[in-house]
């Protein structure tokens, strides 16, 4: 595998240097600075390729952009309303600047209004690091105490509102606004003070949406974009949902097997393909995941790999982002399939044989700790997450030829 590395830019706390030296071959990047909607012009990926290609005292950094993560889909386009359309038009445009300047693997999400969502950034691990995690019964507290989403007690079980209610009245201020800003962290653009109100506005846009609306939707989206991918070359690859199952009421469509096999059917090209995410599929019991890799893999232009500890037997439930080898997914099983994906790429002449993969996420430790780097993009963290996998695939490789 390709073994890449998420920057967000100058702005990123951990530096194109630091990724040079975790053993990073590639770049993954975008512009987040563009506003959803807009057209990310010719010049604006050339700086981003630049600054990638040098270090922060002028020299040659060895790295290059590879991966695009991600070019996003507006709230617009996911509801097909306001200025959707010259939306679509301005995705098109975006996919012909970035293959004019070499870009071809490019990540996107189909998530409705949150691009993720945590309820502790920061939660203390045994090893005295810290990990995100997401607990449902604090996303409740958040839900019906905080954010005070109408009938939003009707998706939860008793059980979960009766344990949210005891724990929301032992909460002081200081950790009710802690959890607030945490979930408020997937908000896209969103600074810490965003408002609970933008979110309210956000989540009404969708009263009217279900699964089978949106999932129409994303069909739309494809069919408008993926013949100009397919013209330019390029390689589109839509990440999971994360949490994959609905919060707040909104609907997910992208959670399982079965909705990648609708999704890539219906709109039946190699251009069109997974993000394949061993986390975010990974918090849900009925995703095999080594399976969806030996089903599937034909369509994954992209790989997160990531480990997360699932804490109950019912879908939803908590979890945190654990060590990449020490979670619930079977990383040793999951790296052997996708080696063996590659390896038939390789008989069948594919010109993308192989597929680039990042360490996604990592737990805070040791300098990580206090350097403030993007929420679950550490760099000490990652750095061991990418030896460990890389040592992985390493002794499968010399174990088993292919």
């Amino acid at each position: 595998m390709r073994q890449t590395w998420r920057w967000f830019g100058p702005v990123d706390k951990v530096t194109i240097a630091d990724a040079r030296q975790a053993g990073a071959a590639g770049i993954v990047s975008a512009l987040h600075h563009v506003p959803y909607g807009a057209v990310w012009a010719r010049d604006e990926i050339a700086r981003r390729k630049d600054e990638v290609a040098r270090a922060a005292d002028g020299a040659p950094s060895g790295l290059a952009w590879e991966v695009v993560e991600s070019l996003p889909v507006s709230e617009a386009i996911k509801t097909q309303t306001g200025d959707w359309r010259s939306h679509l038009a301005n995705y098109r445009t975006s996919l012909e600047n970035l293959a004019a300047e070499g870009l071809e693997v490019i990540c996107y999400n189909f998530m409705p209004v949150l691009d993720w969502t945590r309820t502790d950034l920061a939660w203390r691990v045994g090893h005295g690091g810290t990990t995100m995690r997401f607990d449902l019964v604090d996303f409740v507290i958040f839900d019906i105490h905080i954010l005070k989403r109408r009938g939003a007690a009707e998706d939860y079980d008793s059980a979960v509102l009766d344990r949210a209610d005891k724990k929301h009245a032992a909460m002081g201020d200081a950790a009710l606004a802690r959890l607030g800003r945490s979930v408020n962290a997937g908000l896209p653009g969103a600074a810490e003070t965003a408002s609970l109100d933008e979110l309210r506005v956000q989540l009404d846009r969708y009263s009217q949406i279900d699964a089978d609306r949106l999932r129409r939707a994303f069909i739309d989206f494809l069919g408008e974009v993926v013949p100009t991918a397919e013209r330019l070359g390029l390689r589109l690859c839509c990440h999971p949902d994360d949490p994959p199952f609905p919060l707040m009421g909104l609907p997910r469509i992208m959670s399982t097997e079965e909705d990648y096999r609708h999704i890539l059917s219906a709109v039946d090209s190699p251009a069109n393909g997974m993000t394949f995410c061993t986390g975010s599929l990974g918090a849900r019991h009925d995703n095999d995941l080594p399976a969806i890799v030996r089903r599937l893999g034909e369509r994954i232009h992209f790989v997160h790999l990531r480990n997360v500890r699932k804490e109950g037997p019912a879908t939803p439930c908590s979890f945190y982002e654990d060590e990449h080898l020490a979670g619930d997914a079977d990383m040793v099983a999951i790296i052997d399939a996708l080696l063996d994906e590659e390896a038939r790429r390789r008989r069948e002449g594919r010109r993308d044989a192989l597929i680039p993969m990042r360490p996604d996420h990592g737990q805070d430790i040791l300098d990580d700790l206090k350097r403030g780097a993007q929420p679950g993009y550490p760099a000490i963290g990652r750095l061991k997450g990418l030896a460990e996998l890389r040592g992985v695939e390493k002794a499968l490789t010399a174990a088993k030829p292919r």
